[in-house]
């Protein structure tokens, strides 16, 4: 059997699991390429009547996936779509990071642990994928070492590597004592780790008076953050944050209210804050206008 057939044997099975699914390429990524010019922003294939939207286009109904892989005939994986109840704990080990480490560490001071009895995928690099499940209604965002070094989430509009995938240094494989099992709930304490912090409250700011253009362009820099889609989110804001601290220097707008305004930009469309602000410090840092 080919690797492509292998995938989509594996994929048809995840998804009479009732997982979606979609196919990927050997370098883990979305197989087949969008049917979009660079930056358009589509909801899907049922939307534009095309596949290639990555997770989008996941489907748990067999006669989808096997369209999918038949329009990616050098699929050798399949991804697996997180969100709803679906999250994954992403556990790296390579180049000198320990995910294992942080964990164990992060569990310590926190107060939980990892429940054995869940599906856990391992990866060709020595990690590991840990499914598991969240109250129903809760949205977990995406995030990348935001828990520590070596630790990612995968939640609402991201995926994980389904097992059977083959990828550059090998196959995505069940733990070899456990299997497939039913994921188990994220213990609650590392479940508000998972959570972005809840907005901070801030008395009413005094702000420097701004002419009438430069709130105007502060409010359409804030817009361009506010519509940006997944995926594009941080380097929509790092974009925006490089125009408005430009206006800074130039005396046009004040630093306070590029600060607040981006932030507040960036938590209603799901960054976590201390991510946000790194984003726009950095872009203060650079002096970087695209």
């Amino acid at each position: 059997m080919s690797n492509h057939d292998n995938a989509l044997d594996n994929a048809l099975r995840a998804a009479a699991l009732g997982y979606a699914v979609f196919p990927l390429s050997i370098s883990k990524i979305p197989a087949i390429p969008s049917p979009h010019e660079k930056g358009h922003s589509c909801p899907g294939m049922t939307f534009c009547g095309a596949p290639g939207h990555g997770g989008k286009d996941a489907s748990t109904e067999p006669a989808n996936v096997r369209f999918l892989f038949d329009v990616a005939p050098h699929a050798v994986g399949y991804g697996i779509a997180c969100g709803g109840r679906l999250v994954a704990l992403d556990i790296d080990r390579k180049n000198g990071v320990n995910g294992y480490a942080t964990l164990t560490q992060l569990g310590r001071e926190h107060g939980f642990g990892i429940p054995e009895m869940t599906t856990t995928v391992f990866t060709p690099s020595g990690g590991a994928h840990v499914w598991m499940t969240v109250p129903e209604g809760v949205t977990v965002p995406n995030s990348v070492g935001r828990l520590g070094a070596g630790l990612d989430v995968r939640g609402t509009g991201g995926y994980v590597v389904g097992p059977g995938s083959i990828g550059r240094s090998g196959e995505y494989t069940f733990h070899p004592k456990v299997g497939y099992v039913d994921p188990q709930p994220v213990p609650e304490q590392l479940l508000r780790l998972m959570l972005p912090p809840a907005p901070v409250v801030r008395p009413q700011r005094r702000t420097i008076p701004t002419p009438d253009a430069a709130g105007r362009t502060l409010t359409g820099l804030v817009n361009v953050v506010l519509s940006s889609a997944q995926g594009t989110r941080n380097d929509r804001l790092f974009w925006a944050a490089s125009k408005a601290w430009a206006h800074v220097g130039d005396g046009h707008l004040a630093a306070c209210d590029v600060e607040a305004e981006l932030i507040s930009a960036a938590l209603q469309i799901g960054l976590g804050e201390a991510e946000a602000r790194r984003t726009v410090a950095s872009a203060q840092r650079t002096g970087a206008v695209a």
